[in-house]
């Protein structure tokens, strides 16, 4: 059974990657002070007061909704990209394209938000002169990131 216990390069690489792999993750959707709203508020606030709802407002659980409903969508572009990186991309880049897919996913429910059953309340309305729920000035859609981090950290 000589050779068949070494791992070439393009192994060595593979297996790193890995390792890089259960090593980081990626956070889509609002980071702390990295954006905020006209008024000063920070945009990880309005996103949360919206997905999970106030005494005033209902509940838009748009972050949930873009996971929840693109479920098979997310799973097969993480298979592709695991791929990727069995053809010697990086976890990296992996994780960069999944941050970026999903980010997307993140802005198409907040676009389709007109669907909803939750509309603005007519103060709302004759406040933004609008009845699309989540959209506004554009801030909160627009602010909408991902990160890739250690796992565990709290960065």
């Amino acid at each position: 059974m000589a050779g068949h216990d070494r791992t070439t390069a393009a192994g060595k690489q593979f297996f790193k990657q890995i390792a890089e792999l259960k090593k980081l993750q990626v956070r889509i959707g609002y980071q702390q002070g990295a954006a905020q709203s006209d008024d000063g508020v920070d945009m990880v606030d309005i996103a949360m007061f919206n997905e999970l709802g106030t005494v005033n407002a209902p509940s838009r659980p748009f972050l949930r909704q873009s996971a929840d409903g693109n479920k098979a969508t997310i799973e097969d572009f993480c298979k592709a990209q695991l791929k990727k990186v069995a053809q010697g991309g990086t976890a990296e880049q992996a994780l960069n394209a999944i941050g970026v897919m999903q980010k997307g996913l993140v802005q198409d429910t907040i676009t389709r938000s007109k669907e909803w059953a939750a509309k603005n309340a007519e103060s709302t309305k004759r406040q933004k002169g609008s009845d699309v729920p989540l959209v506004d000035t554009g801030k909160m859609l627009q602010s909408v990131n991902y990160v890739v981090v250690q796992k565990g950290g709290g960065d």
